[in-house]
């Protein structure tokens, strides 16, 4: 009976999520259909509007500004004709996958023409171009910003409500910026440039369109024209191909990324654990997480290290998972860098030796908490005795110890309190009431585990 109960409840559990993710009462297959159609052709404003987003999202790479790129990304149509690929393939037209491939490509060799010319007659430099070199260096993340952007994208154009969620898509996937950074590469022949902005183009196309072909699929938009089983094969083959051909570098790209992030962020934290080292500092490194030669220089003023402090520091390196042959010291070195700052010394010799005072005060903490409780355990040994004699004046001497008692069945420890009691001479302790005196203990001690023996 409970089981049937349980089985109805399970039951009655997924027809609730399955009606929460349902979309077929949310889309309009038809007129989502028009709307990727006609945002397909590039002629006329669209033009237009492709070179002002071109020219403003370059801009924006070139002065470094965040709020311009994003506001070329609103106004850019480059998403209709990748939109228009997915769709094609999901109803198997032809013809529409023909002219958005034409139109992409149009759209493409426009933008990268422009934002040629732009960066090539610009007077202004690329100082500190953050943004430009983001574009630069795609991983598996960019991959699923594409795809997930894609999913949104196509429900967004597909439901009967629009809202605001095609500006997001916009934004997340970047399609503008890299063909910017690839101009930016053609205009100073810097093939890396070009090549990883144009990579991460391809994987943001790729990715919306795959993440389009799936969504129609899966909402059964109808189909063009029916494929003989083998044509869909094919057509699958192809796909699958172009997917792992984009995802391979994109992951060891973000493997590299991974591995370089780690290595700087303990890089910084083991030379900010040892700015100082006796009366040698730290005040200036060099964190070089490229390639195999992976190195940290650390550049020293002060005393010359002896070799046990540079040792000590070797083997500190180790904790952070460093080799020491990864750690280069230059205490002889200070024209090699830009010019001290005595301030900034000063600034984090206090902030260590704050740093430093504050672990030692926590210790103390630490200490007298330690000697309090053990204050606390401490038995009355003087007391203890003193009022036993009073009771029973045949008690001469008392041993009194605190031990572990270990059970041979659970093996758990528990304190237990021994008290040997020694007679006087002339003394029996026969008139002692042994169970009397082992009570009063265990309730005078507070414990339980009192054992009194004889001698």
């Amino acid at each position: 009976m409970a089981m049937s109960k349980f089985k109805q409840q399970m039951h009655n559990l997924l027809d609730y999520l399955k009606a929460l993710v349902n979309i077929s009462d949310h889309i309009n297959i038809a007129a989502a259909t028009d709307n990727i159609r006609q945002n397909i052709p590039f002629r006329g404003p669209n033009v237009v509007i492709l070179m002002c987003a071109i020219f403003i999202a370059s801009l924006g790479l070139n002065v470094n500004s965040t709020a311009v790129i994003i506001g070329a990304m609103l106004i850019s149509p480059l998403m209709g004709p990748i939109i228009g690929i997915g769709l094609s393939l999901g109803t198997n037209d032809v013809d529409l996958l023909r002219s958005s491939l034409k139109n992409w490509a149009v759209m493409v060799a426009i933008s990268i023409l422009v934002a040629t010319v732009y960066f090539v007659l610009s007077p202004l430099d690329m100082e500190s171009p953050t943004e430009l070199l983001a574009r630069t260096n795609p991983t598996i993340y960019d991959v699923l910003i594409a795809l997930f952007g894609g999913i949104a994208g196509i429900l967004e154009i597909s439901r009967k409500d629009k809202g605001t969620v095609m500006s997001g898509v916009a934004i997340a996937t970047a399609l503008m910026p890299p063909l910017c950074t690839v101009g930016y590469g053609i205009s100073q022949l810097n093939l890396q440039y070009t090549v990883g902005a144009l990579y991460l183009f391809f994987i943001n196309s790729v990715f919306i369109a795959l993440a389009t072909f799936l969504m129609v699929k899966y909402m059964r938009f109808p189909i063009v024209k029916v494929d003989d089983e083998a044509s869909q094969r094919r057509r699958t083959r192809y796909i699958t191909i172009a997917i792992i051909i984009m995802i391979i570098p994109s992951v060891y790209t973000a493997y590299t990324v991974v591995k370089d992030n780690n290595f700087r962020r303990n890089a910084n934290r083991f030379i900010t654990a040892n700015r100082t080292i006796g009366k040698t500092y730290v005040y200036e490194s060099h964190i070089n997480n490229k390639g195999k030669n992976a190195n940290i220089e650390l550049f020293l003023a002060g005393d010359k290290l002896s070799d046990s402090e540079r040792q000590s520091l070797l083997e500190r390196a180790e904790e952070y998972g460093f080799r020491q042959n990864q750690i280069v010291l230059r205490e002889d070195a200070v024209m090699e860098v830009k010019p001290i700052n005595e301030q900034e010394i000063i600034k984090d010799i206090f902030e260590n030796n704050e740093q430093q005072l504050r672990q030692r005060d926590e210790r103390i903490k630490e200490l007298e908490e330690q000697i309090t409780a053990y204050e606390d355990n401490r038995l009355p040994f003087a007391q203890i005795a003193q009022e036993m004699r009073s009771q029973y004046p045949a008690i001469q001497d008392v041993t009194i110890a605190r031990g572990r008692l270990v059970p041979a069945d659970t093996g758990e420890l528990t304190t237990q309190v021994v008290i040997v009691l020694h007679p006087s001479d002339d003394a029996d302790l026969k008139s002692v009431d042994m169970v009397r005196l082992q009570q009063w203990l265990r309730v005078r001690l507070d414990n339980d585990n009192v054992l009194v023996l004889t001698e």
